[in-house]
């Protein structure tokens, strides 16, 4: 250890004598003015002190053997995307421009003129001309960063172009640069994967043309987020796409990339969305597990995001979103499994929770009142946290993974602890006025069944729900709106009481039992499995006084028994015991064929549903508006090359320039000042109304139920926010009528 300490002592010395002396006695450019200079000194310090050198030949021998041609190379190396070496682009810079007709052009030092850009453009495609090159990524630098309110850069030597010159360096650097980097570097012309780039660090081509796959994928970041063009970023993402690969190379670059991919994909109108996922597909695809964990985070926290409130024109697009996230898992099912079991985890520790404070909050009912409002508090928080839009829709999201991937062994698992959490949810607060979320929660159990081909008990679900009152009662609210379940988890106490509910909770119940029987129709057990829902719907009809309640369930039960039949008549054919493994095959025929009276029976109610929700949608407002351009506004040029020419040219046509100008800044200005007297004119408009909504308060539906219920309803607050409008104004009005009145009485006073 002392002799070792020594020699790292005197390394330390020695070097630093080294360089110290090679600092006086070598120039500058000693490589090319004294070669062989390095080695003559490692001869002197092998006669001066031979312990050293020994020293070095065991623990740094690279050190040794190197050649003086590679302090060239070397030197370029060092070069950062930002610090392009200008002694190439100087002397390109420096050559007088020359037209093809021969005449020379003379370029002020500060502009980038359109003639210096096709120069440059001509130069790289006739010869790859590196100076070209360099000076044309320093002009796309400064196109980028144009309009920066950073100071002027000292190394920059161009610091204005005009929109016309910007609209051609962006476009010929985004659809000729991926081919001009895969050249330099002698790439495929396509595609690749991490461990093709990883294996090119140590080369000599990576080490002298990494700077400009940096400056390239930086400086393009960085204008993607001074964009406001929908199709601009659309145009440039798809161009920087082909180039996703060389990101592997740089990782704080990657995840900047994801993170700007992730909101664009989130938040993105027309085609953004499909361009931004298609990205970070291909990242996930080419570069493994250095970015698929966070995309799969990163999604999944911005569909939670886009979840968190429901509408109808939300729809089409939450459920897009859910679709990009599926297909994602795809792409590493064994990395997806683990993802997805923490999640559902989550989801299930909630769900105990919530269960927890409900059995609490029943039994303290007879204390004291305290400690009644304490466990209210905390059973309303816990109660929220399930039946809210964001956990019913992440139970949606999984429900179709689970669907997507149910033949593969790494999902299939998932599927039973899933059921458990949606059965769960669906009985947590068993009231009339979360029929809705409940009747989302048998139609993801009836998938999951049928995707898995397990059985689920979904029938007593259905059937508890029409032995509420609401249903045995006259509807007494009128025949009222209709009521879309598929943007609504929870109806009002006055949508309860109405006749479109009612017929909306039969239906629903019909449409959803029919379909849970229709996938055991071909079993050799169906007989026994429908007996007991036959004899409550029975029941159900002697008990209501509705006539369009009774057909429609007596249509439900009539098919049953002709399935029934249908099965009995069959299996009395078969020798088989139902425990033999031959009964999976029963029917199999006839089930591909879709023939029994069931299934016939389910198709003629999905086109009945069909046409309700068609109803719905002209109705109200039209379902994904926005989002339903998504699959019109791709083409096929988001996978291909095709056509991307006449859309660069249509896209970058404008006089749009990064960070704008000082007139749009005067103009944002101006807006800014007519929102804000908006404002004070809305806040002036609204002063007089007196809107009251309900707190959150834990109660039941009716006097004698004991079940949970959180806050108010969007229709119960629409409902109380309406009669306020009119009221308002005529406070409004009486307050100007006496102010005028005031008015005129204080100029009579003065009069007289």
């Amino acid at each position: 250890m002392g002799t070792k300490n020594k020699v790292s002592k005197k390394l330390s010395k020695k070097s630093s004598g080294v360089e110290e002396n090679t600092d006086e006695m070598m120039p500058k450019s000693s490589s090319k003015q004294n070669p062989g200079g390095h080695v003559e000194q490692l001869k002197r310090l092998q006669e001066k002190d031979p312990e050293f050198y020994q020293f070095l030949q065991e623990h740094d021998k690279e050190l040794l053997e190197f050649d003086d041609g590679d302090i060239d190379d070397d030197a370029e190396t060092e070069m950062d995307g930002d610090e392009i070496e200008d002694d190439e682009a100087d002397e390109f810079d420096t050559e007088q421009l020359v037209h093809a007709d021969g005449k020379e052009i003379k370029s002020s030092t500060n502009v980038i003129t359109n003639a210096m850009a096709d120069s440059w453009c001509s130069s790289i495609h006739e010869n790859w001309s590196s100076g070209a090159i360099r000076s044309l990524m320093r002009a796309f630098r400064t196109a980028c960063h144009y309009g920066d309110d950073t100071g002027e850069d000292a190394k920059s030597k161009w610091s204005t172009m005009s929109s016309a010159v910007f609209n051609k360096i962006m476009l010929f650097v985004l659809k000729e640069m991926d081919g001009i980097l895969r050249g330099l570097l002698k790439l495929p012309t396509s595609g690749g994967k991490k461990e093709m780039i990883k294996d090119m660090f140590n080369t000599k081509r990576w080490k002298s043309n990494n700077h400009l796959v940096k400056s390239y994928l930086g400086n393009a970041l960085h204008v993607l987020n001074q964009m406001t063009d929908t199709e601009m970023i659309s145009f440039t993402l798809r161009r920087l796409r082909f180039s996703s690969v060389f990101l592997a190379a740089f990782p704080v670059l990657l995840r900047k990339y994801i993170k700007v991919l992730l909101h664009f994909w989130g938040t993105g109108g027309g085609a953004l969305p499909v361009v931004s996922f298609l990205f970070l597909r291909d990242l996930c695809m080419q570069l493994g597990s250095d970015c698929i964990d966070e995309c799969f985070r990163g999604m999944y926290k911005s569909y939670l995001l886009n979840c968190q409130f429901m509408s109808a024109s939300k729809l089409q697009h939450i459920q897009f979103l859910g679709n990009c996230f599926v297909e994602l898992l795809r792409v590493d099912l064994p990395n997806a499994y683990q993802h997805a079991f923490v999640f559902i985890r989550q989801l299930a520790m909630i769900l105990r929770d919530a269960h927890s404070s409900t059995k609490t909050k029943k039994s303290s009912q007879k204390a004291n009142q305290s400690s009644k409002e304490g466990h209210n508090t905390k059973g309303k928080e816990s109660f929220l946290k399930v039946y809210q839009w964001k956990y019913i829709h992440c139970l949606e999201l999984w429900t179709a993974a689970i669907c997507a991937y149910s033949s593969e062994p790494e999902f299939m698992p998932l599927a039973y602890p899933l059921t458990q959490i949606i059965s769960g949810a669906a009985r947590l607060v068993p009231t009339a006025r979360y029929f809705p979320l409940r009747l989302r929660c048998i139609k993801m159990l009836n998938r999951i069944a049928a995707s898995t081909n397990s059985f689920v008990p979904v029938s007593p679900l259905l059937l508890d729900m029409l032995e509420i009152k609401e249903l045995h009662r006259p509807p007494t609210g009128g025949v009222g709106k209709a009521i879309d379940f598929r943007t609504v988890i929870r109806v009002s106490k006055l949508t309860l009481k109405t006749r479109a509910f009612q017929e909306a909770c039969v239906f629903s119940v019909v449409e959803e039992l029919a379909e849970h029987l229709a996938q055991w129709s071909y079993s050799v057990g169906f007989f026994e499995l429908s007996s007991v829902p036959v004899v409550r719907l029975r029941n159900f009809c002697k008990s209501t006084n509705v006539d369009r309640f009774r057909r429609e369930i007596k249509q439900i039960i009539r098919e049953i028994e002709a399935n029934s039949e249908y099965t009995n008549q069959k299996r009395m054919t078969v020798s088989f015991l139902p425990n033999d493994p031959a009964a999976a095959s029963f029917l199999e025929d006839d089930k591909n064929a879709g023939v029994s009276p069931l299934s016939k029976y389910v198709a003629s109610l999905r086109q009945r549903a069909q046409q309700r929700n068609d109803s719905l949608k002209e109705s109200s407002i039209l379902v994904g508006q926005d989002s339903s351009a998504y699959g019109s506004k791709i083409t096929e040029s988001d996978e291909n090359d095709d056509g991307e020419d006449s859309k660069g040219d249509a896209v970058f046509s404008s006089s749009w320039l990064p960070a704008g100008t000082p007139k749009a800044k005067e103009d944002s200005t101006e807006e800014k000042q007519k929102k804000k007297k908006r404002r004070k004119d809305q806040e002036d408009e609204t002063a007089f109304d007196e809107d009251i909504v309900e707190d959150f308060i834990l109660s039941s539906d009716d006097d004698d139920e004991g079940s949970l219920s959180d806050a108010p309803s969007d229709e119960e607050v629409s409902v109380k926010q309406k009669p306020s409008k009119e009221p308002s104004k005529k406070k409004g009005k009486t307050h100007r009528r006496k102010n005028k009145k005031r008015k005129r009485s204080n100029q009579v006073a003065s009069a007289v």
